[in-house]
């Protein structure tokens, strides 16, 4: 089969791969549609020692199970597989599973390929009207699902109250707005530095775009809730900086590990920090049922583009020449 492996900081092979075949209880799947994450970028820049080379990398992912009595059912993948034994997994808590594992790491090869083996309880059925593009979504707006849910919980006021701040435009941050909004939120700013991205995020909601970079733009003190889709120590300091009082910052972005963080102002104004990972069984499928339904709008922000034209479509992420926020590879 034909795949894109990462070989190296910078290197991608689009090349042929022995095929892979379906594991023991699991369905293979024909890969129609899987789109470049973050995490992606981060193990193609050499950032990531989690994603060693070489490794097809790619856990964004829609297709189509060719095997066994369900060949022909339309999927989307959910591609954290957890033990489903532990305490954890017990209380549907699986994105805390000691044993988990994820496609696009050891020792699961990812979705940048032809086919993909996955566990039949990690697949949605897509319904029919609904394009492969559109569900393979569901991956990257499902962390801000997760995001949204664990910051309702944290907020000392009804979320519907709550000014809210994104900081990031990519897929990430644009789907934790959207989640926002689905979930009642009104007065949400997004913070994106590339000006590009910035017509496609202004039409997708009632949203205020904004440059962080740009002079007059800083909204320090001013926001209750801060969901930061990048993950550096420059946006972890707007974070702190941006937050109010008793408000609270939800981290989704792996950019780096370290820094940022204004420990003195969290301790003496009470703002609540949470970590989070992925999304549980539970949010993905919730997600996956409020794209089909429309709850989270049109979802046109997508562009597409042939695996094999791969490299071209890492490179231009990488030095900001992609105005989409989210590109999706067709095998």
């Amino acid at each position: 089969m034909k795949a894109l492996v990462y070989t190296g900081p910078e290197q991608l092979r689009y090349d042929t791969v022995p095929d892979a075949v379906a594991r023991d209880g699991e369905a293979l799947l024909r890969v129609d549609s899987v789109g470049i994450c973050g995490s992606d970028m981060h193990a193609f820049l050499g950032h990531d020692e989690r994603r060693p080379a070489p490794l097809i990398l790619g856990h964004e992912a829609a297709g189509t199970i060719v095997n066994g009595p369900e060949a022909g059912r339309r999927v989307t993948v959910n591609p954290l597989v957890t033990c489903g034994q532990c305490e954890a997994c017990k209380a549907g808590r699986n994105n805390l599973c000691p044993q988990r594992q994820i496609i696009s790491m050891p020792p699961r090869e990812g979705a940048f390929a032809e086919r993909l083996s996955m566990p039949l309880e990690n697949l949605v059925t897509i319904p029919a009207g609904v394009s492969f593009e559109k569900a393979a979504l569901a991956e990257p707006i499902a962390c801000g699902w997760h995001a949204v849910r664990l910051a309702r919980n944290a907020l000392a006021k009804p979320l519907e109250e709550a000014t809210c701040l994104v900081i990031g435009g990519g897929a990430i941050g644009l789907g934790a707005a959207l989640v926002l909004a689905t979930a009642g939120a009104s007065g949400i700013a997004i913070s994106e530095t590339n000006k590009a991205r910035h017509p496609t995020l202004t039409r997708s909601g009632d949203f205020h775009v904004f440059d962080p970079s740009q002079p007059g733009c800083a909204v320090d003190g001013a926001v209750d809730l801060v969901i930061d889709a990048v993950g550096f120590a420059a946006t972890r300091e707007a974070a702190c900086r941006a937050v109010r009082p008793g408000g609270a910052i939800v981290h989704i972005g792996l950019g780096d590990a370290n820094g940022g963080l204004d420990i003195r102002k969290m301790t003496l104004q009470e703002i609540a920090f949470i970590g989070t990972y992925t999304y549980t069984p539970a949010d993905f499928r919730e997600t996956a049922a409020a794209i089909f339904d429309g709850r989270l709008g049109a979802l046109n922000w997508t562009e597409t583009r042939s695996l094999s034209d791969g490299l071209g479509a890492f490179r231009d992420i990488r030095n900001g020449a992609a105005a989409a926020p989210k590109i999706i590879l067709k095998p």
